[in-house]
């Protein structure tokens, strides 16, 4: 594993693109953080703050939190070392290291996403769809939030083989929202947790949308079960086009999907091959 870039990672403000230009700069990740702020600030995108950051981050101190994580059973992957999903490394806005707790699986999955607050007849939608694809074998992607996100992986779970990964807003060893601790014990029998934060981060609301990109980076299509104009799952949905996955939407009255619908954004779930 890379020490250097796996540390660098964790720094707020230090993604995929910085890395790169660092690495172009510098020549390594090693030489950079051996390099003056001076020096660093004139790398693209950098400035004296995040240049100070660099110049006085403490490698051992990344080594022996790394040590802690892995100890609690997180495994660790860089971008492009064995283990990292596939399906993300062609994303420009890639993460630049994950952090998993359980089994990712090997085959490509579905996402099925929705809003926190969905009618009880959607919610049973979610879990019925989830459900028969993971009978299929198809893992079910989803965010571990309340409302449909919920009803996803527990329809995934509710088969004798079922599989599903949930992207919490938040580090894997601190799920969020914190209330689904015993469905995170379930997934993790059947599946893993997956994120980029630092493993024992707290949910934010950037966290909360930037997972979005890889709820969708890593299914093969990704489903809209509710959501209003400015939910959530619009976040993924918009991912998803960027990504160029398949989008599907419920055709229900809900305002977001309508619009999903109407502009020819999604095709109707009716469309989406199910089992």
């Amino acid at each position: 594993m890379d020490i250097a870039w796996v540390a660098l990672s964790l720094q707020p403000h230090i993604g995929l693109k910085t890395l790169r230009a660092l690495v172009a700069h510098c020549g390594s990740l090693d030489a950079a953080l051996c390099a003056t702020p001076a020096d660093l600030q004139r790398v693209p995108g950098i400035g004296a703050k995040l240049a100070h950051s660099i110049h006085t981050l403490d490698l051992a101190a990344c080594v022996r939190q790394m040590e802690r994580w892995q100890q609690a059973g997180v495994h660790i992957l860089p971008r492009g070392q064995p283990g990292y999903p596939a399906a993300l490394l062609p994303l420009d806005d890639a993460p630049a290291t994950l952090f998993a707790l359980g089994t990712l699986p090997a085959v490509p999955g579905v996402a099925v996403v929705g809003t926190r607050h969905p009618a009880e007849a959607h919610a049973r939608l979610a879990h019925e769809v989830a459900a028969r694809l993971a009978q299929a074998g198809q893992p079910i992607i989803s965010g571990l939030a309340l409302g449909i996100d919920r009803a996803a992986h527990e329809g995934a779970l509710s088969v004798a083989a079922g599989c599903t990964v949930a992207i919490p807003g938040s580090g894997v060893l601190r799920p969020y929202p914190p209330e689904h601790r015993p469905l995170v014990e379930r997934i993790l029998r059947h599946g893993a947790l997956l994120s980029e934060a630092p493993p024992d981060a707290g949910g934010s609301a950037a966290r909360l949308v930037a997972r979005n990109r890889i709820i969708s980076g890593l299914a093969r299509a990704l489903i809209v079960i509710e959501t209003g104009p400015q939910g959530g799952a619009m976040y993924a949905a918009r991912a998803a086009l960027a990504q160029q996955r398949p989008l599907y939407a419920a055709d229900i009255p809900a305002a977001g999907n309508q619009a999903l619908l109407q502009q020819q954004l999604a095709r109707p779930l009716a469309h989406f091959p199910l089992p």
